[in-house]
């Protein structure tokens, strides 16, 4: 028997789609994602900071949509609590990242808490 996701589930999953979707071609897209690519200078300088061994262009682009979408959560957004943002964050990494995408994205958000709350 298959229960139901979480509708806040489903909707990340949805920005998730929408921002890998984004990095390979133009399409239409969600609020959310649009307001998450409007801010994505911001969100990618925070991702470098907290990944500076890993940069942007050679993240995994599955991985780099659920970081943005986390760190734009985290950072801007600010609705949720932090726990819940990394909670969800690392399961749609197992569902859609590869073997060390759930380590790498919790590692990042990480820093990137530590990193906001000694700002």
């Amino acid at each position: 028997m298959k229960t139901a996701l979480d509708p806040r589930h489903k909707k990340r999953q949805k920005v998730v789609s929408d921002l890998f979707k984004n990095e390979f071609h133009t399409q239409s897209i969600g609020d959310t994602a649009a307001r998450i690519l409007k801010e994505r200078k911001h969100v990618d300088r925070e991702i470098e900071k907290a990944a500076p061994e890993f940069p942007i262009e050679k993240i995994n682009r599955v991985d780099l949509a659920i970081l943005r979408l986390a760190c734009f959560e985290l950072l801007i957004d600010k609705k949720e609590p932090e726990r819940v943002i990394i909670d969800e964050a690392i399961e749609l990494a197992k569902e859609y990242g590869g073997e060390s995408s759930p380590a790498f994205i919790n590692g990042a958000l990480g820093k990137i808490i530590k990193s906001a709350k000694s700002s």
